[in-house]
């Protein structure tokens, strides 16, 4: 694997993770959310991620050199099934008859742990990719 690939790689990560981001901060600014666009309380989502798919050419070339492809991307976005939080609260303009609202099915401390976690490895890809470039100018210095 070359250095150009190794950039690739750590720029894909910076990408996925930034989609990772984005989702968390949609998931935490519709975590009151009682009306979706499909209707109903809004769902949580959730990245799925996958390595990327390389073409028949560059498969053929990594097995012939017998190096691991690399990179990765958000595969999918998926909603996230668990159950509603039930809460009590008959004023609310969406309680059933009994009172309940159907709330979504978001708990603020696991997307803050989901963003911190993403926030590192957005750094750490950050990381590996000036450290890639710092080789490729330190590899044009020597004389």
């Amino acid at each position: 694997m070359g250095l150009n690939e190794a950039l690739n790689i750590s720029v894909s990560g910076v990408n996925a993770e930034r989609s990772h981001m984005e989702l968390i901060s949609s998931n935490i600014a519709n975590i009151n959310t009682t009306r979706s666009i499909t209707g109903g309380s809004y769902r949580r989502k959730v990245a799925v991620f996958s390595e990327t798919p390389l073409s028949f050419d560059e498969e053929l070339t990594y097995a012939e050199k017998k190096i691991l492809s690399g990179g990765v991307e958000v595969a999918e976005i998926v909603e996230d099934k668990s159950p509603f939080n039930r809460v009590y609260n008959p004023s609310h303009p969406d309680a059933d008859a009994q009172g309940f609202v159907n709330m979504p099915n978001i708990d603020l401390s696991k997307e803050m742990v989901d963003m911190v976690s993403s926030s590192k490895l957005y750094e750490a890809n950050i990381t590996a990719y000036n450290v890639t470039k710092k080789m490729m100018q330190d590899t044009l210095q020597i004389q």
